[in-house]
C-alpha cells in the first residue's frame, strides 16, 4: 500500500509562550496603539524596530501593517511617482506588482532563469529600453541572484534598488544579509513568513530622508520622536510638511509577539534548512525532475522548496499534482491558466500589461512549489519527498512508454 502523509501544509507552530505572555501584558494595559505610551515607556513597536535594525545591521527600521505596505512606502520614499516605470521580477507574487500599482507606477517585468532568479542580461536590456530608474527586486521564494553583479550593474546604470525580502528574512548573499544591498528593504511578518504576526511588515534603510518619508507616510503625525530607530528630528523638518499620512502603523500587540520570535529567528532558520535538505535529498536523481541548485554564496532559508518539471505537458503535471494530493501532499503549480490560492503569475495581473516573456513562460509552465512549515518533522519531509518522487517517476515512466 502506498504511504500517505497526514499533516497540514498550512498549520504553523504556535506563538512562543514568552510571546503570548508579552501580548497578554499589552492587552492588560490596553495601550495597543504604538504612540499610546505610559510615562517612560518605549513601547513594543519602537523596541521591535530598534531590535530588528540591530539584527540586520541597518541604521533605521520602521514597523508597518504588511509587507505590501512596506514596499509601497519604500517606492514612494525613494521618489517613484505616478507614471514612472519600475523594473521587477516576472516571477513573484501579486503584492509586488500591486505595490507598484499602488503608487500609480507601471511595472516592467524582467525575465527569470531556470534558477528562479532575475535574468541579469535581460535586466540590463530592460533598463536601457524602458528608461526605468528603480528596480523592485523580489527574492521570490527565497532565491537570491548574484547580488554582487546586480548591484554593480545597477550602480553603473544609475538604478535604485529596493529589495523585497518577504522570503529571505535571515538569509544572506556572500556574507551580506538580505536587504543590505539595496537602498531600502522590505520584510513581511504575515503568517507564512519567517516571523508570524498574522500580518505585518518591516522596512529598513541607512538613508535618513528615505526613513523620514517612510515614517511620515506610515502615520506618525508629529510623533516621530517616539521612535527608537529613526534619524534625528532634523531629517523630518522638510519632509513632514510634504509627505501625506497614509496610515500603516504596526500596533504594539503584534510587535510584542514578534520581538520574542526575532530572538529565536536564527535557530528557526536552521530548522527550516534541515527540513529543506531532507526534501531536496529525496528529490535528487528523480527522472524528469530538476532540483533548483543553490549557489555557494547564498545562505538561504528553506521555508519552501521548488522543483521543475521542465517541458512536461500540462496534463502530466496535473496528474502528478492530483496523485500527490490524494496521498496528502499539497503542491502548487505556476503553470495553471488561472490564479489558484496564493499562486499567480505576471499574465494574471491584467492591470499591468507586459510584453511576451518566453523564457519566464517556459520556467513557470514547469514550476512546482511546496511550503515547508516547521510543524513538519524531518521524517515528515523524507516521507513527502518519497511520495513526490514516486508519483513523478510513475508519470514519467508512463510518458516514456507511450
Amino acid at each position: 500500500m502506498d504511504e500517505r502523509f497526514t499533516g497540514s501544509f498550512t498549520q504553523q507552530e504556535p506563538i512562543p509562550e514568552d510571546g503570548i505572555a508579552a501580548a497578554v501584558e499589552v492587552m492588560r494595559h490596553g495601550r495597543l496603539h504604538r504612540y499610546n505610551l505610559a510615562e517612560g515607556e518605549d513601547g513594543e513597536a519602537a523596541l521591535l524596530e530598534k531590535e530588528f535594525a540591530a539584527y540586520t545591521g541597518a541604521a533605521y527600521c520602521l514597523a508597518v501593517t504588511s509587507g505590501g505596505y512596506a514596499i509601497a512606502a519604500a517606492l514612494r520614499s525613494v521618489g517613484v511617482k505616478p507614471g514612472d516605470k519600475v523594473l521587477s521580477n516576472a516571477f513573484t507574487l501579486a503584492p509586488v506588482p500591486g505595490a507598484i500599482a499602488n503608487v500609480g507606477a507601471e511595472p516592467v517585468f524582467v525575465e527569470v532563469t531556470e534558477d528562479l532568479v532575475l535574468d541579469l542580461d535581460d535586466l540590463q536590456a530592460k533598463i536601457l529600453s524602458s528608461g526605468a530608474r528603480v528596480l523592485l527586486l523580489s527574492h521570490m521564494r527565497g532565491h537570491i541572484c548574484d547580488m554582487d553583479r546586480l548591484m554593480g550593474l545597477c550602480w553603473d546604470e544609475g538604478v535604485t534598488v529596493v529589495e523585497d525580502c518577504a522570503h529571505t528574512m535571515g538569509a544572506s548573499w556572500n556574507g551580506v544579509s538580505s536587504g543590505r544591498h539595496g537602498v531600502v528593504a522590505c520584510f513581511s511578518t504575515q503568517t507564512y513568513k519567517h516571523m508570524n504576526s498574522g500580518e505585518g511588515g518591516l522596512l529598513i534603510t541607512d538613508d535618513r530622508e528615505i526613513m523620514a518619508r517612510a515614517v511620515m507616510l506610515s502615520g506618525s503625525y508629529m510623533l516621530y520622536n517616539r521612535h527608537l530607530a529613526v534619524p534625528a528630528a532634523t531629517a523630518f523638518e522638510r519632509v513632514r510638511y510634504e509627505t501625506p499620512n497614509m496610515s500603516g502603523r504596526m500596533d504594539n500587540l503584534r510587535a510584542a509577539i514578534l520581538r520574542v520570535q526575532l530572538r529565536q529567528l536564527s535557530g528557526q532558520c536552521a530548522r527550516w534548512n534541515e527540513r529543506y535538505r531532507a526534501v531536496e535529498a529525496g528529490l535528487r536523481g528523480v527522472a524528469g525532475l530538476e532540483v533548483i541548485e543553490r549557489p555557494e554564496k547564498e545562505d538561504f532559508v528553506g521555508s519552501s522548496i521548488q522543483f521543475l518539471l521542465l517541458d512536461w505537458p500540462p496534463d502530466d503535471i496535473s496528474t502528478v499534482l492530483n496523485r500527490c494530493r490524494e496521498r496528502g501532499v499539497e503542491l502548487k503549480w505556476f503553470g495553471a491558466a488561472e490564479p489558484v490560492a496564493f499562486t499567480s503569475r505576471y499574465d494574471s495581473w491584467r492591470y499591468a500589461p507586459t510584453e511576451s516573456l518566453p523564457q519566464t513562460d517556459r520556467v513557470l509552465a514547469g514550476l512546482v512549489d511546496m511550503r515547508i512549515p516547521l510543524t513538519f518533522s524531518v521524517e515528515d519531509c523524507e516521507l513527502i519527498a518519497r511520495i513526490i518522487s514516486q508519483e513523478v517517476g510513475r508519470v514519467f515512466q508512463n510518458k516514456a512508454a507511450e
